[in-house]
């Protein structure tokens, strides 16, 4: 029986997908496999049982990812079974500001008496500009980035894309009709509105702050809904106060934003659908219950994607090691020498790290196989049979 611990509330859709093998405990320590969502991880320490953690959403900056990876664990996320969550809302966020509605709205909460009067009288001064026409910037085009630029052109707009990393599946997907481009500069002048899709990462740190503004269209209106720290809070506000940024959207209220004029917060809703929840934990589910099963991964932010199906053989070797040269060459030496034969291998790399899946067609005695790979490279061995 395997073991499950879920750090916040998983949707009970996704929790169903988990066959009879499983079992829901609430000492992580017991775990093979950790479900979560939000709650922070950092310092956490892990057993020796936990083979896998998958979060239920994008963004994994809640996880200790280096020190997993050092440990032999396999971090999955869940990328795009969210997307149209978050697409629906940027969509709602640039018509919020397009129309000036969050203001309307709170000036239409305090009138009292003679109300349709009023409303005639002073409409105007919320007085908003349409978006056909205007033209949205999106800086990221994976999943949400490309979702978000064909809704937006179906709607009028014209679409460009900063994405220098830009993949196979998101340029198919995107329309033929927005233009890519390598250099974040290129884009920025252009723009009646910038939406920011990329995860926060060292590189994308306060990726906009005041050099970035400074290159910006007069009256831009800026979305955020990736990261709080991928903007710069203070060169906003500047930004805001000498009108070179008409609007500030973010899906990330702090104390530094919330209440500032022309900044409008919500409180990170971005995949707070019923919809998504299921989507997310769905796939989550599903990845950790194939790698625990047959040591395939799908979808993991620390090792690289590698799969040999379901595990039909006598047994599957699954080696989490590290990209140096000859690692290969030495773990199937090494099983050539404990006369193991193989039946299939797949290796993958990722970055500094890889992935070695081996089918044989007899059984394995797993503490020997650890004993003789337990080599300088190797992180962690284990046998599926």
């Amino acid at each position: 029986m395997y073991k499950i611990a879920t750090l916040n509330k998983i949707s009970p859709k996704g929790l169903a997908r988990l066959s009879e093998k499983y079992s829901i405990v609430e000492d992580v320590n017991e775990a093979n496999g950790i479900l979560v969502r939000s709650q922070n991880m950092q310092s956490m320490e892990f057993s020796d049982n936990l083979l896998a953690i998958a979060r239920a959403g994008a963004g994994v900056n809640n996880i200790p990812v280096d020190r997993c990876s050092e440990e032999g664990i396999v971090v999955f996320n869940t990328p795009g079974a969210n997307a149209n969550a978050v697409k629906e809302l940027v969509l709602t966020g640039i018509l919020l500001s397009a129309r000036n509605i969050p203001n309307a709205i709170e000036w239409t909460k305090t009138l009292t008496d003679d109300v349709s009067k009023t409303v005639e009288k002073n409409k105007s001064q919320f007085a908003g500009s349409e978006i056909k026409g205007k033209t949205l910037g999106i800086i990221g085009l994976g999943a949400i980035g490309v979702m978000v630029a064909n809704t937006a052109e179906a709607l009028g707009m014209k679409v460009v894309g900063y994405d220098p990393y830009i993949s196979v599946h998101s340029a198919h997907e995107l329309s033929r009709t927005v233009k890519v481009y390598e250099m974040l500069d290129t884009i920025l002048p252009e723009c009646d509105y910038i939406s920011i899709h990329v995860p926060f990462i060292e590189q994308t740190k306060e990726l906009i702050r005041e050099s970035s503004i400074t290159l910006m269209k007069d009256n831009v209106c800026i979305l955020n809904f990736s990261r709080d720290k991928i903007v710069n809070d203070n060169d906003i506000k500047e930004a805001l106060k000498n009108g070179k940024i008409k609007k500030y959207v973010t899906d990330f209220p702090n104390d530094n934003l919330v209440g500032t004029d022309n900044v409008i917060c919500i409180p990170h809703l971005g995949a707070s659908t019923a919809e998504s929840e299921e989507n997310c934990a769905k796939m989550a589910v599903d990845e950790v219950m194939d790698y625990i099963e047959n040591g395939n991964i799908l979808n993991s932010v620390n090792f690289p994607n590698c799969s040999l199906g379901l595990c039909t053989d006598a047994a599957r070797i699954c080696i989490l090691n590290k990209n140096v040269p000859t690692m290969l060459s030495k773990i199937t030496g090494i099983l050539a020498d404990m006369n193991i034969n193989i039946s299939d291998l797949l290796n993958k790399s990722k970055n500094d790290l890889a992935y070695t899946l081996v089918d044989v067609d007899s059984p394995v005695d797993e503490k020997q196989l650890k004993e003789a790979l337990s080599v300088d490279g190797i992180i962690s061995v284990r046998v599926i049979s």
